[in-house]
């Protein structure tokens, strides 16, 4: 009985064991199959890393090529060094051509000096292309190139737009990353950037809607700790800069520098007059470690205020001129200038100027200081040493007059020997650029770069590509990296003032007709009621759908192109933004009477009634038009007397964008 007892023991333990090792198996097979799903499941997130990897890769390769040489042919780009590297970085510019094209890039350049090589950066993501837009570099993070604004026409320029994103170009990498921040400086071109500590300054700079071109004089931060823009503010007392565009801004211990500059002054029933300005103005910047005693209220850290430099009235200064900035010796910590031009109204319409190639200094320290920068002599040389002799012809009356002995024959007297002169072949003077404005400057290191710029001749204008170089420690001579290929053509290089004051006669005769038009709007007393027309509120107009608005900003951004040149007979017939009914039809009013008797036999009364129902029906056909442009003007932070001054001055006077 015992023994059976222990038998059935025994076969109850082996079955127990049994199940658990069936469990155990069970256990195991279920732990070894989540193992393999969480495997699996790692191995399917990093192939969705890695094809998102792959796809980012994808849409911001970089594309390198080695190029002929320096950039094309373009002015307004940005020329600047590497802030950790021996190499400068070209960005951007335009270039127009002589059949009146715009072109605009978007291109990044790298010249290597030690090479002598130049290599071009394309990438998918980068900032639209642009002309005279503002940059600031940092060594921070292996080094980067932080972009602002600019602007950008179509091709046949009818249509313009000024920039407001903000770029930060990876110099080590090479990839552009787009920094979005809901508050930040208003659209403009040629502003100014620097960078003080961690921070960017951003000053000053033009809009231009295509009516009239507003100049600013705003001040921006931009924190590159926190990644956020804000405008300093001032009081209405407090000294500031004036509104200005294509000024030197140069960076300091203590501050920004801030010289010249160009704007235009606009008058009411004239034309707008180009001014260079030769102020200078120091920024200073300080931070403050002070807070109050509520760590809620703490004082701003930084200091900002502006300083006007006052310059003896015997120390040395350039030539006043524009077109011209200054970039930064940071080894010596001074600014360096290198050509402009200098226009001069000599008429109502007559603009001759003079255009430099000389080499200017400002040394930052102190209160700052000018200093003119020649090129020396070569040492250990006499002067008469290395001169060659060379016959230069030169015009003499007696060559040109009659002769009995030429009166028989056809054959050409014999030459007469020409004046010899002493040229010296080592005259540093000859290795100097072109005089030219607007031409891109950069140090690396103790040597100016320059590239390009633009020159004139007469009603012509060329936009240079060649390269120069000069050690401004050593101050000896000029080199030509690359010559340009710009043939300069040797024509008249009188102004078009012929031509201009032709265009003045006729447009004082039109202002004269108008007067007497108005005189007798004002005494026939039978005409239409112009006068107690109601201004036109552009309001009022049914709003459109969200594709009739995109389709209305475009005809009105086409509207207001800068360069679209309109026929007297356009500019009679078409509504400016700001002007009333009234306005509209009170300067075109004998245009409109034509248009009416060419249709009508009507006279008189009625004839001038038949006018202003031509000239409502137009101004009614442009009403959308011009409540889209004046939304743009308003963007453009015109106010309605901006927006008024620009329809009663008329169509304005264009100068060349370049100078700005």
């Amino acid at each position: 009985m015992a023994k059976k007892k222990s038998g059935q023991t025994n076969a109850k333990a082996a079955k127990k064991a049994k199940a658990a090792q069936k469990i155990e198996r069970t256990t195991k097979k279920k732990v070894a199959k989540s193992k393999k799903e969480d495997e699996d499941s790692d191995d399917d997130l990093e192939g969705i890393l890695e094809k998102l990897r792959v796809e980012w890769e994808e849409a911001h390769k970089v594309t390198e090529e080695v190029a002929d040489g320096p950039p094309s042919r373009r002015a307004n780009a940005t020329l600047t060094a590497c802030p950790n590297g021996n190499h400068l970085w070209c960005i951007g510019g335009e270039f127009f051509s002589e059949d009146g094209k715009a072109y605009f890039y978007s291109d990044v350049y790298r010249y290597s000096p030690d090479k002598d090589e130049w290599r071009r950066f394309v990438s998918p993501t980068c900032p639209g292309p642009r002309s005279a837009h503002a940059v600031a570099v940092s060594p921070a993070g292996g080094g980067k190139i932080f972009l602002f604004g600019g602007e950008f026409s179509s091709l046949h320029q009818n249509s313009f737009h000024h920039y407001r994103d903000m770029w930060s170009f990876d110099i080590q990498t090479h990839a552009w990353d787009r920094i979005d921040t809901k508050i930040r400086p208003s659209a403009r071109s040629g502003h100014r950037m620097a960078i003080w500590k961690h921070f960017i300054v951003l000053f000053g700079g033009f809009y231009d809607p295509g009516i009239t071109t507003k100049y600013l004089n705003d001040l921006w931060l931009f924190d590159l700790q926190e990644y956020k823009w804000r405008q300093i503010e001032f009081r209405e007392n407090d000294l500031r800069p004036s509104p200005r565009s294509g000024f030197s801004f140069l960076s300091t211990a203590d501050g920004i520098i801030l010289h010249g500059g160009y704007c235009k002054e606009y008058a009411k029933g004239k034309r707008p007059v180009g001014v260079m300005l030769e102020d200078t103005w120091f920024l200073k910047l300080t931070m403050s470690t002070a807070e109050s005693a509520n760590s809620k209220l703490s004082v701003d850290p930084l200091i900002v205020k502006w300083e006007r430099r006052k310059r003896p009235s015997t120390a040395y200064a350039p030539a006043l001129r524009s077109g011209c900035t200054m970039t930064l010796w940071t080894a010596k910590n001074t600014g360096i200038l290198f050509g402009g031009v200098t226009d001069e109204d000599t008429g109502e319409e007559t603009l001759e100027s003079v255009f430099w190639n000389d080499l200017n200094g400002y040394q930052l320290a102190g209160k700052g200081k000018w200093v003119s920068m020649t090129l020396k002599r070569p040492k250990n040389k006499s002067k008469a040493a290395g001169k060659k002799k060379i016959q230069v012809p030169t015009y003499r009356p007696e060559d040109h007059g009659d002769s009995d002995d030429n009166e028989a024959t056809e054959s050409v007297a014999a030459p007469q020997p020409l004046p010899v002169v002493d040229v010296d072949p080592d005259d540093p003077l000859l290795t100097a650029p072109l005089a030219r404005y607007n031409a891109m400057l950069a140090v690396l290191r103790n040597t100016l770069y320059i590239y390009g710029g633009i020159y004139e001749r007469g009603k012509r204008e060329y936009t240079l590509d060649d390269f120069y170089s000069i050690q401004l420690d050593k101050m000896d001579r000029y080199t030509c990296l690359k010559e340009s290929g710009i043939v300069i053509a040797e024509e008249d290089s009188s102004s078009s003032s012929e031509d201009d004051d032709e265009d003045d006669d006729d447009e004082d005769d039109e202002d004269e007709d108008d007067e007497d038009n108005e005189g007798e709007m004002k005494q026939e007393g039978d005409v239409p009621a112009v006068e107690a027309v109601p201004p036109v509120v552009l309001e009022d107009v049914v709003e459109p759908t969200e594709d009739e608005q995109a389709a209305l900003r475009l005809k009105a951004t086409a509207f207001m192109g800068v360069s679209k040149e309109r026929s007297p007979e356009e500019a009679l017939s078409t509504p400016l933004p700001g002007e009333t009914l009234a306005m509209f039809y009170a300067r075109s009013r004998a245009f409109w009477a034509q248009k009416a008797h060419v249709s009508t036999e009507n006279q008189g009364k009625q004839l001038r009634r038949d006018g202003f129902a031509l000239a409502e029906e137009t101004y009614d056909t442009y009403k959308p038009i011009l409540k889209e442009v004046e939304k743009i003007l308003a963007e453009a932070g015109l106010d309605e007397e901006d927006i008024k001054a620009a329809a009663g001055g008329g169509a304005r006077v264009e100068q060349s964008r370049n100078r700005r």
